[in-house]
């Protein structure tokens, strides 16, 4: 998704068509494009979190940029992936929240919201984690709750009838 593509082979296609710049830019001595496949093995062999936390820093590098935080907007959603669900394994379909610099037009972070929660415990968690005090923050209203902590886990008390 990075090179605007949705497979393998325009990854490939990417870096066919920019390889002197990525070449530049990273150091490298590519004489040609990795095959496709390659490119599979790669991708597939890299650690989730690994990866989040390179673009978090490759993102805050490239947002710390602009002149005064106070006037950055940073917008909060959640977004469901399409084609994540498994009706034969019982799974509902795949959310994540991601945090977007509208300025930029670049996406700081995303984590995973939990299958049997909502966006709100996940936004509190990425607003955590990010460095993002003095900006401007949007979300749904989805948050605009008196009371915004998910309720508590485990069995109900009951009134007592006395």
């Amino acid at each position: 998704m990075v090179t605007g593509g949705n497979s393998f082979r325009s990854i490939e296609t990417f870096i066919k068509v920019h390889r002197r710049r990525l070449n530049a830019a990273f150091g490298l001595n590519w004489k040609r494009a990795p095959a496709h496949t390659a490119i599979r093995y790669i991708l597939q062999g890299l650690d989730p979190q690994t990866v989040e936390q390179v673009f978090r820093l490759h993102a805050a590098a490239l947002a710390g940029n602009t002149a005064d935080p106070a006037r950055r907007s940073i917008a909060l959603d959640g977004k469901t992936l399409r084609r994540s669900f498994d009706n034969f394994r019982d799974r509902k379909a795949a959310q994540v929240l991601h945090a977007f610099d509208t300025e930029g037009g670049l996406i700081l972070a995303h984590i995973d919201i939990e299958e049997k929660s909502n966006e709100i415990p996940a936004a509190q968690r990425l607003l955590g984690e990010l460095n993002i005090a003095h900006c401007i923050v949007t979300l749904d209203a989805l948050h605009c709750q008196k009371k915004p902590s998910p309720p508590p886990q485990g069995r109900k008390s009951r009134p007592s009838s006395n």
